[in-house]
């Protein structure tokens, strides 16, 4: 087997093994270069979405497969990431590192019911602060199973949202609503697809495409058969110039590289108010004069996303105080 080097995409990741897709459209299983791996404590070096450079290397085991070592990570221009405690010797002495979801997308869609069960907001604020904070160009949020929401009791809650300028999709593969609109939405970018357990993602994946859900969760259980498994997402290809993650639900998210004085510029609706405070340090929680506590009590700031905010800050605080 000849050893130029090839770059590739990374389109699944498990237990330190890459499939890398090039773009002869061949799939290489690859390892990473001893070297990377100093530089992988703090955070996922590699992970879906990511480029990267790897030479090709012949089996020695008898399995009829293309293999390669992975010499080199391009540049991310973007990254949807979240901070996981650190376990074994990974870490770097820290008591949390990065993982990185995806590298290089192009679109986060984040997907929740409307209905059965109802909305994670807790969950969607943190990630579209994570999405702020890596300064991703596209973020939408999906509402889903609208053929048993509630209008009434839901849009009022989803305002504040669209006010910030967040386009929403509603969505139903049951009445097959939207599903267009979400297809379209995903053509021509590296996409992922991630929110609450039990939104009816699945049911989604298979009106986008049929067999798109048997396909991901086909390499979702060949993931778990690695011992330490810690990512059980990949690439799927919608079509030549389209790919879309499908991650497992989120039960929790907590923010990756963020002060807690910086936390307000990410949070839209509350940035707006912060150059009005009388302190340039206001922390909007007791100070005088916090233009941000005055537009929550008008009823110009979301009271629910206020307390996201101070929660998430006193999270973060506490974090910065372990270090």
């Amino acid at each position: 087997m000849s050893t130029q080097q090839l770059s590739g995409l990374v389109v699944r990741e498990q237990s330190g093994f890459y499939w890398v897709e090039t773009d002869e459209e061949n799939i290489y299983t690859c390892r990473m270069r001893g070297k990377l791996k100093e530089v992988a404590q703090s955070s996922d070096i590699i992970a879906i979405g990511d480029k990267v450079d790897f030479t090709p290397n012949d089996a020695d085991d008898g399995i009829d497969e293309l293999r390669g070592i992975i010499d080199k990570v391009h540049e991310r221009h973007a990254v949807l990431s979240r901070a996981v405690r650190t376990t074994g010797k990974r870490g770097a002495g820290q008591a949390q590192r990065e993982h990185v979801l995806i590298a290089n997308l192009d679109a986060a869609l984040f997907v929740f019911s409307a209905a059965q069960p109802t909305p994670n907001w807790k969950l969607l604020d943190r990630l579209l602060v994570s999405a702020e904070a890596n300064l991703l160009d596209e973020v939408v949020i999906v509402i889903n199973k609208v053929d048993v929401m509630d209008e009434a009791t839901l849009m009022p809650l989803l305002k504040p949202y669209q006010d910030m300028g967040y386009p929403i999709l509603f969505t139903s593969a049951m009445e097959n609503t939207g599903i267009d609109a979400l297809r379209e939405q995903l053509k021509g970018k590296i996409s992922v697809l991630t929110g609450s357990s039990g939104v009816g993602k699945t049911s989604l994946l298979n009106s986008i495409l049929p067999g798109l859900a048997r396909a991901t969760n086909s390499i979702s259980d060949y993931s778990q058969e690695g011992m330490h498994t810690t990512r059980d997402s990949a690439l799927i290809k919608l079509d030549d110039n389209s790919y879309l993650a499908d991650t497992p639900g989120i039960r929790r998210m907590s923010v990756w590289d963020i002060e807690p004085e910086e936390l307000d510029g990410y949070f839209l609706d509350i940035a707006d108010y912060v150059p009005n405070c009388k302190f340039a340090n206001c922390a909007h929680e007791s100070e005088p004069g916090c233009a941000v506590k005055a537009a929550v009590e008008a009823g110009d700031i979301s009271q629910r996303r206020y307390e996201h905010f101070l929660e998430l800050r006193g999270e973060l605080k506490d974090a910065l105080a372990v270090y």
